[in-house]
């Protein structure tokens, strides 16, 4: 069943963001882009188009005064910013989950099925399949490489 989400203009967003005791700071030098806060998490907004509204930074949990973002690292979630990395704790992700429902409830965007069941990360990062993306002769050496054992030797070992 399809519920159609009736997308609010910039305006008609900002209104109801302030009703519902987020705090807005515009953005410095830039017209049409609000900073939110609300539960120690920030985000930004921004104008799009005529009158849309789209989410410039995504929701992260403030520290200090930086927005941080929430990496999974399969066994721990943690916040990490440009300085720093905490783990993440269950007030985090609530914080997290209510201000991100909430702010999507404001600008009029669907909240989809996964994201209702908690907290996602913004990067998935399981130490398994880290650096996979690179080119082969750039990714450091697995502990069964370095041994000079073949990955399905290594599989056959452990049976």
């Amino acid at each position: 069943m399809t519920i159609k989400v009736a997308q609010r203009g910039y305006e008609e967003a900002l209104s109801w963001l302030r009703e519902h005791g987020f705090d807005l700071i515009e953005a410095p030098g830039m017209q049409g882009r609000v900073f939110l806060r609300k539960y120690n998490v920030s985000a930004a907004i921004q104008k799009d188009g005529d009158d849309g509204v789209k989410i410039f930074a995504y929701p992260g949990y403030l520290i200090g005064s930086e927005i941080s973002k929430l990496v999974n690292r399969g066994y721990q979630q943690f916040l990490k910013t440009a300085k720093t990395e905490v783990p993440a704790t269950a007030d985090h992700l609530k914080a997290l989950q209510q201000f991100t429902e909430e702010l999507k409830e404001g600008l009029g965007l669907p909240v989809l099925y996964n994201e209702s069941l908690g907290t996602v990360s913004e990067s998935y990062q399981y130490d398994r399949i880290k650096d996979r993306d690179k080119p082969k002769a750039e990714r450091p050496k697995r502990p069964w490489e370095k041994a000079g054992l073949t990955a399905a030797a290594a599989k056959k070992g452990r049976a």
